[in-house]
């Protein structure tokens, strides 16, 4: 089968981009409101873009058609406090917080706040007003680089780049002062519903490419 995007209706071509751009890293991103009240929220379209200057970049999509309708707005409480404040924290998803995170993805009135919800710690950041998630070994402090929209109120996203100014490393994780990977079990995203642990690992060397003679 071969298609163009636009024969695609905006929700299947979404369902196909979760199904195979897979798995895809969680960035559980904690803000503060304008007026004080804590939000959590995972999101999966996350990446690290740079890192001089050191800049992660994650995309909160607009709310469903039903949650818009009971929510009376299509922004994430997410967005709306990242534009208001100008910061915000990446906490990484290991798998022991795989079932706090996944409470925290409820599409909740923006006085909620998921820190309670899921039964978590706030941690105090160092330059920034939003806390860490405590239980989560990797959080990034970031303030807001730039943030580029897509799209329309009702079919678009955000992307939301951030620059980060602090970064706070369990020592359970470190091994001779770096993070050792097998010690760090993130949580990735598949399609749907669906999830997976980075536990199965291989290791494969870069080829090395020998000069051509002239």
């Amino acid at each position: 089968m071969n298609m163009q995007p636009h024969e695609f209706p905006p929700l299947e071509l979404y369902r196909l981009l979760i199904h195979s751009v897979a798995p895809r890293p969680i960035a559980w991103v904690s803000t503060i409101s304008k007026d004080g009240i804590h939000n959590l929220a995972p999101f999966s379209f996350f990446n690290a873009l740079c890192a001089t200057p050191p800049l992660l970049a994650f995309c909160p999509g607009v709310r469903s058609q039903k949650s818009r309708q009971t929510l009376g707005s299509g922004v994430k409480d997410t967005l709306r406090n990242i534009r208001e404040t100008g910061e915000f924290v990446v906490n990484v998803v290991t798998f022991p917080l795989a079932e706090p995170m996944n409470l925290t993805s409820g599409e909740y009135e923006a006085s909620v706040d998921e820190f309670e919800v899921a039964g978590l710690t706030m941690r105090p950041s160092q330059h920034v007003k939003p806390a860490h998630v405590a239980e989560s070994p990797v959080n990034f402090e970031c303030k807001v680089f730039q943030i580029l929209d897509f799209g329309t109120d009702t079919a678009g996203a955000s992307l939301v780049i951030g620059e980060i100014v602090s970064v706070h490393l369990e020592e359970k994780i470190l091994r001779e002062g770096r993070i050792d990977g097998q010690l760090l079990d993130v949580v990735g995203r598949m399609g749907g519903a669906q999830y997976c642990r980075t536990t199965e690992r291989f290791n494969m060397a870069r080829p090395e490419i020998k000069p051509q003679r002239q």
